[in-house]
C-alpha cells in the first residue's frame, strides 16, 4: 500500500476532454478527502472511493468542499489554487488525500503525500495549499 503525490493521469485526459471546469462561475464542486496510510492513491487513481478513507470524530466521508481560486497565468504558465480547508474539533489521523470532482463518478484530479502520518487529536486538521503562482500553485500547466 502506499499513498504518491501526483496529478491524476484521468484528470490530464479529462482536461483536453473539456470535463473540468474550474472558473469562478462554475457549478462544478471539487472536494478533498483525507487518507489512511493503509491507502493505495496515484497518479492511476481514477475516481474517489472510500476505500481506506480517515473515519473519526469531526470527518465525515467524502471529505471537505474546496472553494476554487481563480485560474490564472504568470508568464507561460497557467495556475490554479483552492483556499486552505480545515476540519474542526477533528480527531483523526491522514496520511494523504484526493481532491476529485463532486459528482459524476466522482473523477480524481490530485493526488495529495503528506511524508508521514498527520494526526489531530480534539483540533483543527488543515490542509494549507502552496502559494498560488507559476512555480507553486497545486495545480500548474507549464
Amino acid at each position: 500500500m502506499a499513498i504518491t503525490q501526483a496529478m491524476c493521469t484521468s484528470f490530464k485526459q479529462a482536461l483536453l476532454d473539456g470535463e473540468m471546469d474550474f472558473s469562478s462561475d462554475t457549478v462544478q464542486t471539487f472536494k478533498i478527502a483525507l487518507y489512511t496510510s493503509s491507502a493505495t492513491i496515484d497518479a492511476t487513481t481514477t475516481a474517489y472511493s472510500v476505500t481506506n478513507e480517515v473515519s473519526g470524530t469531526g470527518y465525515t466521508a467524502g471529505g471537505n468542499t474546496l472553494t476554487v481560486v481563480a485560474p490564472t497565468t504568470s508568464g507561460t504558465t497557467a495556475f490554479l489554487d483552492f483556499a486552505d480547508t480545515t476540519w474542526s474539533s477533528a480527531t483523526i489521523t491522514a496520511r494523504g488525500a484526493l481532491i476529485y470532482k463532486s459528482g459524476g463518478g466522482h473523477p480524481a484530479v490530485a493526488v495529495l503525500y503528506f511524508g508521514a502520518d498527520k494526526t489531530s487529536t480534539a483540533g483543527d486538521f488543515t490542509i494549507q495549499f502552496p502559494t498560488a503562482d507559476a512555480s507553486n500553485a497545486i495545480i500548474r500547466l507549464a
